[in-house]
């Protein structure tokens, strides 16, 4: 009888290893889901780490290149031109170039001086290449035909792209 109990007891002994060798499939299963969940928290992080980089970047550069933009002085027309579409880049740019050619020569026989300054900005949208800031400018501005200096209150969305290392703008958008 005691041959019965120990072959009775064998099979017992010999299933808890094979219930062992199971769990390593779910062990090594849950290895790799667990590495696979903390690498797309860290990409997540690292990409939105990147954003807020272009994010910053790019607010400062809106106001230098609001000013620059949207400020002219017939007296020196052709460097305020340069110095805007120095922050300007891409179809935008083109536009820039066109919108002052038509301009200079009213600018000059008004004597008008047009000078932008930012009050304020906000993120509209971000990625990594490309932010869209709304602008708060006022532009200040003075001619032959206005008595004293009148404020235009402007609204503009700038989209920003990165061009080799800096920040510029290639959309502006009123509202």
């Amino acid at each position: 009888m005691g041959t019965l109990v120990d072959f009775a007891r064998r099979p017992r002994v010999l299933r808890r290893p094979a219930a062992r060798i199971g769990l390593v499939p779910a062990l090594v299963v849950a290895i790799v889901l667990a590495t696979a969940v903390a690498g797309l928290a860290w990409w997540g992080d690292h990409r939105a780490e990147q954003r807020d980089t272009a994010v910053r970047q790019a607010l400062a550069t809106a106001p230098a290149a609001a000013k620059a933009i949207f400020s002219y002085d017939y007296r020196t027309f052709d460097d305020s031109v340069a110095n805007g579409r120095s922050f300007a880049t891409g179809s935008f740019g083109k536009e820039y170039e066109q919108t002052t050619a038509a301009l200079k020569q009213t600018a000059a026989k008004q004597q008008a001086v047009v000078a932008a300054e930012v009050s304020a900005t906000g993120v509209v949208t971000a990625t990594t290449d490309r932010v869209e800031l709304l602008v708060y400018l006022n532009q200040f501005r003075r001619n032959v035909n206005t008595a004293g200096e009148k404020v235009d209150q402007n609204r503009v969305v700038l989209t920003l792209v990165p061009v080799d290392g800096e920040w510029k703008v290639a959309k502006a958008t009123a509202i």
